[in-house]
């Protein structure tokens, strides 16, 4: 019998939207399968998100890169540049943290879903991001991101892309470059916190509010403004796990801050269609549950707009853009759309001996 060593292992999301935390749930669930010893370093929703899964366990502070994002499209990628030197301090910041860390709680792995500071020379440590390629309006610009991107990759042992090895996968040439960093990648398959069930239709719609502000909430102003017209039973999950307070809607739309994993699976399977943003852990956990589903990608955010148009063009989802988006008309278009089923792989417990390692 193959005896493998037990790690203490960090595991650390982004703090741009929930996404990046959503999807550390399958990996840390595996970890305490295999009886690892997990710690979460995270602050704010993300924190708050992974305490409800995880009570157990301990939540370490870790201040966030704290992107701020424009109200206007157009003045996406400007807000952005101009964010760029702290982000570059934050990562530095996150770094020197990580070396404090290891060695107060004697971390031996790290696991760090997109935060480029979390490397060390003294232990494993392993990057999880589906953006190997980020894109840009130009090519040149591509070209200079994938530089600096895979500077910061390269300094992990290895990278883990949450999607499926043979090309163009779920994200197409996001996951799928042509040039590869010099790390080893490994493909561990789609990443999702839900089993699928057999379960009686509750709703007609449900909405999936997140990601990063002030878009969130500009996405929810318009859609609560339209729930008046709209005869259809709706559930809203308004992506705030840290929020007391609740908007007041119509009698037949049910409005909820936040689901923990399992009854936010239940509540999408119990629902006939989903409006979400096409943020790629919202999109992987409803393709895992082959739900029909309504994308609006976050204005600006140039992944999410290639992403929600390759899953239209496939006829895996519907796209809407967030400027003029009338709810009627969207279940109107919706019901007509011939939505496609993907085949999809999972990730599973069993992965991890491959990736950790002995």
């Amino acid at each position: 019998m193959i005896s493998y060593r037990k790690h203490k292992v960090l595991v650390a999301p982004l703090d741009w939207g929930l996404g990046h935390a959503t999807r550390c749930i399958p990996i840390i669930q595996a970890l305490l399968s295999q009886e690892h010893e997990v710690v979460i370093g995270a602050e704010k929703g993300q924190a708050a998100l992974l305490q409800q899964e995880f009570p157990q366990l301990k939540i370490i502070p870790l201040s966030g890169y704290r992107v701020r994002y424009s109200r206007s499209k157009a003045l996406f990628a400007m807000k952005l540049l101009t964010q760029l030197p702290g982000i570059y301090a934050a990562i530095r910041q996150e770094h020197q943290w990580l070396k404090k860390i290891i060695e107060a709680e004697k971390i031996t792995c790290v696991v760090s879903d997109n935060r480029y500071g979390l490397y060390h020379t003294s232990i494993p440590c392993f990057l999880i991001t589906h953006q190997l390629t980020i894109k840009a309006p130009f090519p040149w610009a591509e070209h200079i991101l994938r530089s600096i991107n895979y500077r910061f990759i390269n300094r992990f042992n290895a990278c883990w892309v949450p999607d499926m090895a043979p090309a163009p996968g779920i994200a197409g040439v996001l996951s799928h470059p042509p040039l590869m960093p010099s790390v080893p990648v490994q493909y561990i398959n789609l990443l999702s916190r839900f089993t699928k069930e057999h379960l009686p239709e509750k709703y007609d719609l449900c909405v999936l509010l997140s990601g990063p502000e002030p878009q969130r909430s500009l996405l929810e102003e318009k859609i609560l403004s339209q729930l008046n017209g709209v005869e259809a039973r709706i559930l809203l999950v308004r992506g705030r796990p840290e929020e007391a307070t609740l908007p007041v809607v119509p009698e037949q739309v049910t409005v909820v801050n936040h689901l923990p994993g399992k009854a936010l699976g239940t509540a999408i399977q119990e629902s006939a269609l989903v409006i979400s943003r096409s943020g790629y852990t919202t999109v992987m956990e409803l393709l895992s549950l082959e739900k029909k589903m309504i994308l609006i990608p976050t204005p600006g955010q140039t992944e999410q707009e290639y992403l929600s148009v390759c899953l239209s063009k496939a006829g895996l989802a519907k796209e809407f853009k967030q400027s003029g988006f009338e709810l009627a008309d969207a279940l109107e278009q919706a019901q007509a759309f011939a939505f496609k089923r993907g085949a999809i792989q999972l990730f599973n417990d069993e992965m991890l001996h491959s990736l950790i390692g002995h």
